[in-house]
């Protein structure tokens, strides 16, 4: 029996919230990029 409510798993709520913090997540480096000049490798020094 599935529960219609559940927050776990792949469901929409979840896959939701995922994309919004991963399109987040992008814009925010894309940002940092542009205020530093480096790219991100190169910020965390792997390049």
């Amino acid at each position: 029996m599935e529960n219609k409510d559940s927050k776990v798993g792949f469901t929409n709520f979840a896959e939701t919230w995922n994309g919004r913090l991963a399109m987040l997540g992008f814009v925010i480096g894309l940002l940092t990029e542009l205020f530093t000049g480096q790219g991100i490798l190169s910020q965390l020094g792997l390049m």
